[in-house]
């Protein structure tokens, strides 16, 4: 930290001089700004790629305004940029109203979107596109680019997956570009434009379709058009979500174009790019990009919210976003590291009965990952064999902000009622679940940092807080239901507790705790176990 220290300031005595006396008052707030951004942020080559560095935004390190005084205003220049014409509606009054009420949530989204909100304003204005779009990500996310709704949309422009697949954003489970500013600004500018041209030059249809979908838009304009009806958004009806999401856009708009009419301060927002994107060549463990950087893991998972465990997707995006005080540092750094040297390998001897699928899930990795690593062409793996995986240089409670990380802290957290850990089998889904407990649908997917479309695997904790008194029961064939079964089941060659579990449609973990046996134990051929099997589910 000291030789990072050392470097920003040789860095900034180097621009002091060349930009002069009034260089400071812009390098200074710079500086400060980066600071306390960074402060609260909660078998390879040897062959070096070179990074490029590629400016997150047109603009220049230091953007000077025609004021004399301090970086450029970023609220100002939205002000500037504003280009949406409607007529006042008591909607949008309504809308205001909410907003002077609760000035702190203006504060608190205003100073969260600092990180993001100069790129996206350089995006929409080389687009030439209406800049009252930055501030969707208010309406949308809070321009919180963890944010995962109900209905399964993610990222600060939530975007959901279909939507995010129709415009060139990869998700896997690695990485999820609709919550990477780069990716998710790109497909949601591009969704934007083409609303645009798909109603006709109307910018508040094109706003409702963003939200409710353009089929749902068109059909409400069609049956306007059937009753000789205006067509203009507040004519139409729709969704009662999006009858509010426009106005609240709008709302907006107009605090932010005079704070002072509705006796609010809001905070300043500086316009300096925050961060460059860097080309790192390949897999890289965040871990040591944050060590490389000089910064906390937490910082670079929130320059990075896309990626979902303790390292870049392997098979690409090969970007890196890093603070623009500390970047050029990282690639410093990175330049002195080998590609092999990049993530931790580690070898692993093949167990009779193993499935590369157990070995993948063991390390955090993926099969695909795997494969790849040893140039397997199936996932056939023979007993005896060595296997070379990547694997993560920290502990995975490290890497705070991973999707894991991020579920462990959702379910964990500490809410009223019994805290249950049910176990999810075959045909059940988030509304039998529900039922059970008597709890709803959404606040079970919420426990568990999941929207109610989403599909259940048979065999996936769940986290279940319920009111209800559940009865004591004395076993596991009461405790999992009428229809499950006891049996014993000899274990033959080839057999892993994986593969067992899959056949009888159970947890791995239920069954070494059935049978008080190590999850990660090597069955041998001859072994008993218990199973308590539903029987219902044997037969779909």
């Amino acid at each position: 930290m000291l030789n990072l220290m050392s470097s920003l300031f040789r860095r900034l005595s180097q621009k002091l001089a060349a930009c002069g006396a009034l260089g400071v008052t812009f390098l200074l707030l710079g500086c400060q700004t980066a600071l306390v951004t960074t402060a609260n942020s909660t078998g390879a080559p040897d062959e070096i790629i070179q990074p490029i560095l590629i400016l997150a935004s047109p603009v220049s390190d230091v953007v000077m305004e025609s004021s004399p005084v301090g970086p450029g205003d970023a609220l100002a220049k939205l002000r500037r940029g504003f280009k949406l014409e409607y007529a006042d509606n008591h909607r949008t009054e309504a809308e205001k109203k909410w907003f002077v009420r609760h000035p702190d949530y203006m504060t608190r989204v205003l100073t969260r979107a600092q990180r993001y909100l100069p790129y996206i304003v350089a995006e929409l204005e080389r687009r030439d596109m209406p800049l009252e779009l930055a501030l969707l990500p208010i309406v949308e996310s809070a321009y919180d680019p963890f944010a995962y709704s109900h209905g399964r949309a993610a990222g600060l422009w939530q975007m959901i997956p279909g939507t995010a697949k129709r415009f060139g954003i990869k998700q896997n489970w690695w990485y999820d570009g609709r919550r990477d500013v780069i990716d998710s600004t790109r497909a949601a500018l591009d969704y934007l434009e083409y609303l645009y041209k798909f109603n006709n030059g109307d910018w508040l249809n094109a706003i409702a379709s963003y939200n409710s979908g353009e089929g749902n838009v068109r059909r409400a304009i069609r049956r306007n058009n059937s009753a000789n009806k205006p067509i203009d958004f507040w004519s139409l009806k729709l969704p009662k979500e999006t009858s509010m999401y426009v106005p609240k856009l709008l709302a907006l708009v107009e605090i932010v174009a005079d704070p002072a009419k509705y006796n609010l301060t809001l905070p300043v927002v500086v316009d300096v790019p925050q961060f460059k994107v860097a080309n790192i060549g390949g897999q890289l463990d965040l871990a040591l990009a944050a060590e490389l950087a000089g910064v906390d893991v937490d910082t670079v998972y929130q320059y990075n919210p896309g990626y979902n465990r303790w390292s870049t997707d392997p098979s690409g995006p090969h970007n890196l976003v890093m603070p623009i005080d500390v970047a050029d540092e990282f690639i410093a750094a990175l330049n002195e590291v080998s590609q092999s040297e990049r993530v931790r390998w580690q070898r692993h001897k093949v167990k009779t009965g193993e499935a590369i699928s157990q070995i993948a899930e063991k390390y955090n990795t993926t099969v695909s990952r795997i494969r790849s690593a040893n140039n397997l062409k199936d996932n056939t793996i023979r007993a005896g064999h060595h296997l070379t995986i990547p694997v993560a240089t920290k502990p995975l409670s490290y890497y705070s902000k991973s999707a894991d990380a991020r579920l462990a802290k959702t379910q964990n957290r500490t809410r009223s009622g019994n805290k249950l850990e049910h176990i999810v089998k075959s045909g059940e889904s988030f509304w039998t679940i529900g039922q059970r407990y008597k709890v709803t649908t959404r606040q079970l997917s919420a426990w568990n940092g999941m929207a109610p479309r989403d599909i259940l695997s048979v065999g996936k904790k769940l986290v279940v807080w319920t009111h209800e008194s559940m009865a004591p029961r004395t076993s596991p064939t009461q405790a999992l239901g009428n229809m499950t079964r006891k049996l014993h089941y000899t274990v033959r060659n080839g057999d892993s507790l994986y593969l067992i579990a899959r056949k009888f449609r159970v947890g791995i973990n239920q069954i070494a705790q059935w049978n008080k046996i190590d999850k990660n134990q090597l069955l041998q051929p001859g072994q008993k176990l218990t199973m308590y099997v539903d029987v219902t589910a044997q037969s779909s």
